[in-house]
């Protein structure tokens, strides 16, 4: 009697730490030991073919490769995938099909990126331009902080009716100058830098604010536009941070009400409006995100 088994591919059996623990610092000053999550490229080769690179947390790297070629068109069943080899000191997975080469090099000449949050980029080119760069800024107040906050507040009109969009901004230390949300933050962000080209807007002096996370796709951008702070109300990654690292962007995250954390370069603040102190006994703000 025949089986009806689907045969496996030969697929390796990778996996990346979940995060790592980095030294911050809150809106007090004060250090404090916070975990951000890992975040790597991935560069799938389809039969020796540069295919995409991916960003991602590296958990399940086998099936993310799988399934991006499944959901892309590229195989129709799990059949026609020989092999997954993922290889973390190469940043790569190399797949090998059944299918012949040609029927792969329509779609990769038609190749659209899509408006989701980082589906597959490829930056080594941009990243060489980078690595030279190191921007410089003016210290920036606590206080012009959260005066900023309280005026992108208002501005997620379309987030707080549907929540399904980012909003990302340009500011001064006294306004917004240019507000845009899209279903992509990679969208809103490529629009306020198209803006600023098209209206003369000096990057000198400027804060980028974003809904989204700090990833180092989000850095390499702000890095690109020569703004040296990038503030967020979600988290960060790992690459993120390498990249603020590399550039000089000062990167605040976690920025809510009268809350932030600093993960690099605390030394541009001006801890001018530190909150009250917490009463004695109180849990950690952080231990209750």
């Amino acid at each position: 009697m025949a089986s009806n088994k689907t045969k496996r591919p030969e697929i390796t059996n990778s996996q990346r730490p979940e995060s790592k623990t980095v030294d911050v610092y809150d809106e007090y000053n004060q250090v404090k030991s916070f975990q951000i999550t890992g975040e790597l490229p991935l560069t799938i080769y389809l039969n020796k073919k540069e295919v995409v690179t991916l960003m991602t947390l590296g958990h399940y790297p086998e099936s993310l490769v799988i399934g991006y070629l499944r959901n892309q068109g590229f195989v129709s069943k799990l059949s026609d995938i020989e092999s997954v080899q993922v290889d973390w000191d190469t940043n790569s997975a190399a797949v090998k099909s059944i299918s012949n080469l040609d029927e792969f090099e329509n779609k990769l000449t038609h190749r659209v990126v899509t408006s989701g949050c980082g589906q597959g980029t490829t930056f080594g080119g941009i990243w060489d331009d980078l690595k030279d760069k190191n921007l410089q800024t003016t210290k920036l107040r606590q206080s012009s902080i959260y005066k900023i906050l309280k005026l992108l507040h208002d501005k997620n009109e379309i987030y707080r009716k549907s929540g399904a969009v980012h909003g990302c901004a340009i500011c001064d230390e006294n306004n917004i100058i240019d507000f845009i949300e899209d279903v992509g933050r990679h969208n809103a962000v490529d629009a306020i830098a198209g803006n600023m080209w098209l209206n003369n807007i000096e990057s000198t002096n400027k804060i980028f604010y974003t809904t989204g996370r700090l990833t180092s796709e989000m850095v390499i951008k702000v890095a690109q536009m020569n703004i040296s702070y990038l503030i967020s109300r979600s988290g960060i990654t790992e690459m993120g941070l390498n990249v603020a690292k590399e550039t000089g962007v000062t990167l605040i995250g976690r920025a809510k009400g009268r809350h932030f954390l600093v993960y690099n370069g605390h030394q541009n603040i001006i801890y001018d409006k530190k909150p009250e102190p917490r009463p004695e006994g109180s849990s950690d703000i952080w231990k209750r995100r």
